[in-house]
């Protein structure tokens, strides 16, 4: 039987504890049925969703499990009644792996809340792989303008981000605020300087790397999580896995300001910090907090086709397929400079 090398995890751990959750294993390649697509994996994103999956805040539906939702290869093999795509076609595999396509939210396009719906990576097998499988309604085409590396963070931090900043409601001219400026953050603020060019950005982040990396890309101001914005905020979008900076963040809004969470989930419940929310100053007039969930189809194309045609392209850091536990620890450590790529062939 014809094998592949995959990193699976096998089981939830504590990344404090277990610094190599991920193991090396050679597994057989799947085999596509009726609308399936076989791809030959050529890079896989790294995103901060798999120290969630490894640590148990959104455990896997099955072990083991191979990691990963920012797919770029080729197709190999094709199922019976698949015809979307010819053999040897580049396509990319995102967060959404299915759903189900019958209810409400499928029917009014907001797949990404049926109940259903399955992650790529979670609840079925991803990228840390030489190969994967997938409908082909769930793959998407690849804009020949990005490289391999280029790609891949497009399909969750970047098409995660377009969606949170569309939520927003942000106007041209407005202040905007990232709290955090790890893989998706930074893809919003090149969305931002193109198409609201007179809008201000201000970052929040723990980190000196990361402060540092923001103004060089251009932003007005960046500072710690615990400063205060110089101006009040029309909007945030926080990436941080803390609590603390979603109190923050309330505290630098404008009225009617909205903050939006782009995670999939925080850390740790952290009292000290939730113990300094005060209604009167951080949610009354009218002030909002939205999440994200997830991500739809629509989502991904739209961001493929604008940051095709306005250049966006991610700063990338690569790793060996073998070098998986050490680019997730790097992510856990918040040593964080743009996205992190495996590259598997």
């Amino acid at each position: 039987m014809t094998c592949m090398k995959a990193m699976v995890l096998n089981n939830i751990t504590n990344l404090s504890e277990n610094r190599a959750p991920l193991k090396l294993v050679d597994l057989p390649i799947p085999v596509p049925i009726n609308h399936d697509i076989l791809v030959r994996v050529t890079v896989c994103g790294i995103c901060h969703t798999e120290l969630d999956e490894i640590e148990g805040r959104t455990p896997p539906s099955q072990f083991p499990i191979i990691p990963g939702h920012q797919i770029i290869g080729r197709v190999e093999k094709k199922g019976r009644n698949a015809g979307q795509f010819k053999v040897g076609d580049r396509v990319g595999i995102a967060w959404i792996h299915s759903a189900c396509g019958n209810c409400k939210f499928c029917r009014e396009g907001l797949e990404n809340l049926c109940n259903n719906f399955l992650a790529t990576g979670r609840d079925a097998d991803g990228g840390y792989a030489e190969y994967t499988i997938v409908d082909e309604d769930f793959a998407y085409a690849i804009p020949e303008n990005f490289a391999d590396v280029e790609a891949a963070p497009l399909l969750c931090a970047g098409a995660i981000g377009y969606r949170s900043l569309r939520l927003t409601s942000l106007k041209d001219g407005e202040n905007l605020g990232l709290a955090g400026f790890g893989a998706s953050a930074h893809l919003v603020l090149k969305m931002v300087q193109h198409a609201y060019p007179h809008a201000n950005v201000y970052v929040f982040t723990r980190s000196d790397e990361e402060r540092a990396f923001a103004r060089e890309l251009g932003v007005v101001w960046a500072g710690d999580i615990s400063e205060n914005s110089p101006e009040k905020l029309h909007a945030v979008i926080d990436t941080t896995p803390a609590w603390a900076p979603v109190v923050r963040a309330m505290e630098n809004l404008e009225n009617g300001g909205r903050l939006i969470i782009n995670a999939i989930r925080k850390e740790d419940y952290d009292k000290t910090a939730l113990s300094t929310f005060e209604y009167a100053r951080d949610l009354w007039m009218e002030k909002e907090i939205k999440s994200v969930a997830n991500i739809t189809r629509k989502d991904v194309i739209e961001f493929l086709k604008t940051a095709a045609g306005i250049g966006i392209k991610p700063e990338i850091q690569e790793f060996p397929l073998e070098r998986a536990n050490e680019a997730i620890l790097e992510i856990k450590e918040r040593k964080i400079r743009g996205a992190k790529v495996l590259k598997i062939i």
